[in-house]
């Protein structure tokens, strides 16, 4: 669900406006740079093109966050206007996964720079959130205690309290009537999105027994018993049903098998995970390659899958998980357009981005139509899911899957 454009309350606004006027006189809006289909060969090692993608996405997103000291977030769209990186609009979840990935390239590669754009943007999410760490979305909120927990487990970055008060609110969330936690706090829809990340974050901290109930009420409630996949959501009381199949509920349902597998022992959970893997395949590859997104929220889609696809082949061994995350690669690899010699990537992997008929130029935000049916996108969402991807390749092949 595209949550881009949240209201803010009237403290809220003042902060953004004071921060338009900070930009106003610091910056200027960003520049699209000369867009080209001509690309060149790239590196041949993946850690490499991982670095690229990194590389793109900071210099085209990230930006300092009202003029404030060790506060960053990432643009929502690139070219940004003035009033885009004044960040009165932005995506909580989005910044968690853009958190998530610098995360990656912190451990792959730890820096200075990399370790202080983990704090940065961090810092810039609570900032920005005005109230804390927690709002009233229990998506959001875990997406973003999975991305704080890495910092603190694999950089050794802790934030205070940060973890302790995302995991409580999620816990506080937990209706014992249904087995599960919903979408947001006083809401009906219980859908994967939330249950997922929310179940592996729970599952690494400890809340087993809730993990469990999670993978439980995936896996009884919302597997479609014909493709094996896992739905939305369901709305309760009531069980009126959302039968959508995205790629990212199968990552977070593949995800949260994954966790409990290596937690518990239970074997039900590894077979569960492998029978997933299988169902996704099968279903929702083209050729071996992560079907396509769109824009907006789903241009995140992809790369989530590609997350948990890597943490389950690296968990267990599944060449299927590990095929599909080198195919997807490739493909996106081979498919991508550069920007001043950096990655621009489609929302479809398996189709070359096509650049705009005069170089230099990029297309308005008007012309969606023209812009999927090119496979180029402004959306930060969709960057993300290329250095996601990238990342999830290098993790593979540094440990020899």
């Amino acid at each position: 669900m595209d949550r881009r454009n949240n209201g803010i309350g009237r403290r809220g606004v003042l902060f953004a406006a004071g921060g338009a006027i900070a930009l106003t006189a610091l910056a200027q809006p960003t520049q699209a740079g000369t867009i080209t289909r001509t690309v060149s060969a790239g590196p041949g090692e993946c850690g490499k093109r991982a670095d690229l993608a990194e590389q793109a996405v900071v210099a085209r997103h990230v930006r300092t966050l009202w003029g404030l000291p060790q506060r960053q977030l990432g643009a929502l769209v690139w070219p940004a206007s003035l009033a885009e990186q004044s960040f009165g609009r932005w995506c909580y979840w989005w910044q968690a996964h853009l958190l998530d990935c610098a995360v990656d390239a912190a451990y792959r590669a730890g820096t200075a720079e990399r370790v202080e754009r983990v704090v940065s943007l961090a810092r810039g999410i609570r900032t920005r959130n005005l109230t804390g760490w927690t709002n009233r979305y229990y998506d959001d909120m875990a997406w973003l205690v999975l991305a704080l927990e890495r910092a603190d487990r694999l950089l050794g970055i802790r934030f205070g309290d940060a973890v302790d008060d995302l995991s409580a609110a999620l816990l506080d969330g937990w209706n014992p009537d249904v087995g599960a936690l919903p979408w947001r706090s006083g809401d009906d829809y219980y859908n994967t999105p939330a249950i997922g990340p929310a179940g592996i974050a729970m599952a690494r901290l400890g809340e087993l027994a809730r993990a469990g109930q999670l993978a439980e009420f995936l896996h009884t409630r919302l597997r479609d018993a014909d493709s094996g996949l896992i739905i939305d959501g369901v709305h309760e009381p009531g069980g009126r049903t959302n039968r959508t199949v995205h790629t990212y509920c199968q990552g977070v349902s593949i995800g949260l098998e994954t966790e409990l597998a290596l937690r518990t022992g239970d074997s039900i959970h590894r077979r569960r995970a492998a029978e997933l893997v299988g169902a996704t395949g099968a279903g929702l590859t083209d050729n071996g390659v992560i079907i396509a997104a769109s824009g907006d929220d789903s241009g995140l889609f992809m790369g989530i899958l590609a997350r948990y696809l890597a943490e389950t082949a690296l968990a267990s061994g599944s060449t299927t998980a590990a095929d599909i995350v080198h195919a997807s690669a490739r493909a996106a690899w081979e498919h991508r357009a550069e920007v001043d010699g950096l990655p621009l990537f489609g929302a479809d992997w398996t189709r070359a981005v096509t650049v705009p008929e005069y170089p230099g130029t990029f297309l308005q935000p008007t012309d969606s139509s023209a812009a999927s049916s090119a496979n180029l996108s402004r959306d930060l969402s969709v960057q993300l899911s290329g250095w996601m991807l990238l990342e999830a390749d290098y993790r593979l092949t540094a440990a020899g899957r």
